[in-house]
């Protein structure tokens, strides 16, 4: 140990200089600087010279940074991911050009196929080359030919499983090849690409190259709140645990940093030694913890939350990120250690303990809950709630003060409890006594498990209320089994052509459908343009327009007036068939006369509804030219039998060979009930998976705990004592801080899910089963510490414990 004494004989030195010392203390070579470096390189050696016993602490230590940090890292890639998810959408897709280009060498025919496959979306893109040399998206070398299409490999896998089988016939295009994942949003995504000989317009456009300046809708507010509060919820435990994890060893660290002092190092240098063998853990677990990211990483593609599915390589955090967990991780390692320092003195013969016990302040414990719900609260009141950046921040700060409040409060509520616990059997009153003695090992280790609990209950309440609303309305709506689809309308005879094939469709019960339209009112002379101008048109046979309204008597070439929205709409004015579809558009007016002969008619359901239009005007096919129309759009209404097997593929299979492009619009399927449940079965295995490894922290605790009082053990051994005794005194001391924190985060967890539906309007709703679930998962890992500190027990329940030196 000789260099310790001459470093101590070199501090005192610079703290004794004279004149003569001409180095300054913010120098470079300043002794302070010089002791800090030289002290924690002299605790990380030690740590990795302590043998065996050493290097399973700080193996120890650096899991559980390790751990931390990956998910740090993870939660750090997300700005990347999403970037990298939309700009391959951005780079593939073109929605249209201002100024469409005339067919040239290089321009092609392009259009949208979407389509759904049993509740799964499927893109679909069609195009028709003009020339030689079309543009060609990111993952394809160039077009299919026709009647050829590419497929992503998760499409061709499902096409060619047997329960693809529908989807074929829907599909009836040769599958050509496979689109590269340039091309690809996610590895799952299902998409095709496909050439068609017929396309034209007006059922496509025109365009020269592929790529857009477009930028994703903002996410609603509900999605907002979520994105924060996961975030929050899962990086405060994770701090948590890495702050327990630099703690582990503390009291064998403590024993030899006595030692240390017996050979003249001072306190500060023994804390700043003790410093450095956390800083060699951390670093080792920073090291571990980047590996297993680049590990974990790998199981990207078969994950898909909230329809989003990645390639690995796009889970990448930013530099800054990666430099901020680099520095800050090692740096809170330090004062995390120096911090646990400050109430032991280390001396020559061993370490004081001995001072008055630290009174737990409650004022400060208290106001940080507070505070956190005083910045929630007026968010609640807020309705609805504004994503703004301010609000953003007040919603992240006050939930993270919440969930830290649970930790703060924790200890103090321990201490008040087992202070006031008194008598009981011989295993309960060892497990009072210790954590009357010291319940700060403990509760640390409990607070990650507090903190992991009631964020994941308040998020499992703001996923359910959500889920809930959405499933409310779509059972809503959905009560009638139909199918809304909509195309391009060329003329009349199409339409009974559709709706021929849709009826003849098996589980098809009923089918309806017009040729729908808009229409301007043009001022007659004299009088001033109306603001309320636009008027909605329905074509049809007699029969179709019975189904929309009431009509006494009708033949082919009558129109009737809805009134439906009491504007000018009577016999003998004029509206243009053909409206500009934006402000300025530069289009030709086509005036139509509406015949003096036209009748009154009264809507059968004149009320707003997502499945139903309000006509202004009906109209016969003879009674106006459908060709006059500069938008005509083919609107079907398909009812169908719940009890047919399939009857919606089969729907779906007749549209897509009427018209590929046709669009639908259903209550069948719920997007957001497999969005939700994919979202919140992620979270709560993450939960659960935080709750192990924070269990594993606890197990560490405790059986370090056992293994400083092998002595004590050895002698009640010794008395007679029972090892079954020991055992339960073992369970109650694990039990008592876990039932207090599960306590705490049952009531902060139900509070901050509370305040999160109010400030989105929405209806609380407690998810029982999750809630218990989550509850009894933290009880169980009581057991589970209990049971894997058994061993351990018994080992040290012998005579040898009694042996000293």
């Amino acid at each position: 140990m000789s260099p310790l004494r001459s470093r101590t004989g070199r501090d005192s030195g610079h703290r004794d200089s004279g004149p003569g010392d001409d180095r300054t203390p913010g120098s470079p070579a300043s002794p302070r600087t010089g002791a800090w470096a030289r002290d924690l390189a002299m605790g990380m050696r030690l740590a990795a010279a302590g043998g065996r016993e050493g290097w399973i602490r700080t193996a120890l230590t650096a899991a559980g940074v390790a751990l931390g940090v990956a998910v740090l890292l993870l939660g750090s890639s997300v700005p990347t991911l999403m970037d990298s998810w939309h700009g391959r959408e951005k780079a593939r897709e073109n929605l249209g050009q201002l100024h469409e280009p005339p067919p040239a060498d290089d321009t092609v025919r392009y259009t949208s196929t979407d389509t759904v496959f049993h509740g799964v979306p499927i893109r679909g893109r069609l195009v028709r080359p003009d020339g030689a040399h079309p543009p060609v998206p990111p993952g394809v070398r160039q077009l299919p030919g026709p009647g050829r299409m590419l497929v992503s490999p998760a499409l061709k896998e499902l096409l060619d499983s047997p329960e693809g089988a529908l989807l074929r016939e829907r599909l009836n295009y040769r599958v050509a090849g496979v689109i590269g994942d340039e091309g690809l949003r996610g590895p799952r995504e299902l998409t095709y690409f496909a050439q068609s000989t017929t396309l034209a317009a007006p059922d496509s456009y025109r365009i020269d190259h592929f790529g857009k300046n477009w930028h994703p809708a903002p996410m609603r507010a509900p999605a907002v709140v979520l994105v924060i509060m996961t975030c929050v919820a899962l990086m405060t435990p994770v701090l948590v645990f890495i702050g327990t994890s630099v703690r582990f060893g503390n009291e064998r660290r403590e024993r030899r940093l006595a030692a240390l002092r017996l050979v003249g190092a001072d306190v500060p240098t023994t804390r700043r030694i003790a410093s450095g063998e956390a800083l060699f853990g951390s670093l080792l677990g920073l090291v571990a913890g980047g590996a297993l990211f680049l590990g974990g990483r790998q199981f990207a593609s078969v994950i898909t939350l909230w329809d989003i599915n990645v390639f690995p390589s796009d889970v990448t955090p930013g530099p800054l990120a990666v430099a901020l967990i680099a520095v800050l991780v090692p740096t809170s390692a330090v004062a995390v250690t120096l911090f646990a320092q400050r109430g032991v003195t280390v001396e020559p013969l061993g370490i004081v303990r001995h001072r008055p016990p630290v009174r737990r302040r409650l004022w400060w414990r208290l106001a940080l809950p507070a505070v956190g719900t005083l910045l929630l609260a007026p968010l609640a009141r807020e309705i609805p709630w504004q994503e703004t950046p301010f609000n953003t921040l007040r919603l992240a700060a006050g939930a993270m003060l919440l969930l830290l409040g649970v930790t703060a409060l924790l200890p103090w509520l321990v201490d008040a409890v087992v202070g006031r616990l008194h008598g009981g059997p011989v295993s309960w009153q060892l497990a009072v006594r210790r954590l009357q003695l010291n319940s700060g090992s403990a509760t640390r280790a409990v607070s990650g498990i507090t903190v992991a609990v009631a964020g994941a209950i308040a998020i499992h309440m703001l996923l359910t209320g959500m889920q809930a609303g959405f499933a409310q309305a779509y059972a809503e709506s959905g009560k009638l089994p139909r199918i809304g689809l909509w195309g391009n309308a060329r003329d009349w005879p199409q339409v009974q052509r559709a709706l021929t094939a849709l009826r003849a469709t098996p589980g098809v019960t009923a089918a309806r459908g017009t040729i729908d339209a808009n229409a301007d009112l043009l001022p007659t002379a004299g009088q001033p343009r109306s603001a309320d101008r636009g008027a909605t048109i329905a074509i049809g046979s007699c029969a179709e327009l019975r189904t929309l309204a009431r009509l006494d008597s009708c033949r082919d070439g009558e129109v009737f007036l809805t009134g439906v929205r009491g504007h000018a709409l009577t016999p003998g004015a004029t509206v243009d068939l053909n409206p500009p579809y934006t402000k300025g558009d530069p289009v030709r007016p086509h005036p139509w006369k509406i015949p003096t002969t036209a009748r009154d008619a009264r809507l059968r359901h004149p009320g707003r509804a997502p499945d139903r239009i309000r006509y202004d005007l009906l109209a016969t096919p003879a009674a106006v030219d459908i060709g006059r129309f500069r938008y005509a759009s083919a609107e079907y209404q398909v009812d169908f039998d719940r009890d047919t097997p399939d009857a919606v593929e089969h729907i779906r299979n007749t549209a897509a060979r009427i018209d590929p492009a046709m669009a639908e619009l259903s209550a069948v399927d719920n997007p957001h009930d497999a969005q939700y449940s994919s979202v919140r079965n992620g979270l709560f295995a993450g939960a659960v998976i935080t709750l192990l490894l924070i269990g594993s922290g606890l197990i560490i605790s405790t059986v370090e705990q056992l293994h400083e009082r092998r002595r004590l053990l050895s002698t009640l051994d010794a008395h007679g004592t029972r090892r079954s005794t020991l055992g339960w005194s073992v369970l109650w001391q694990t039990a008592l801080p876990v039932v207090l924190g599960l306590g705490l985060a049952l009531a902060c967890g139900l509070a901050l899910g509370t305040l999160l539906l109010t400030m989105l309007d929405s209806p609380v709703t407690v998810d029982v089963p999750v809630v218990a679930g989550m509850t009894g998962i933290g009880g169980g890992v009581i057991l589970f510490v209990t049971a894997l500190s058994l061993p351990p027990l018994w080992r040290m329940m012998r005579p040898e414990g009694l042996r000293t030196e």
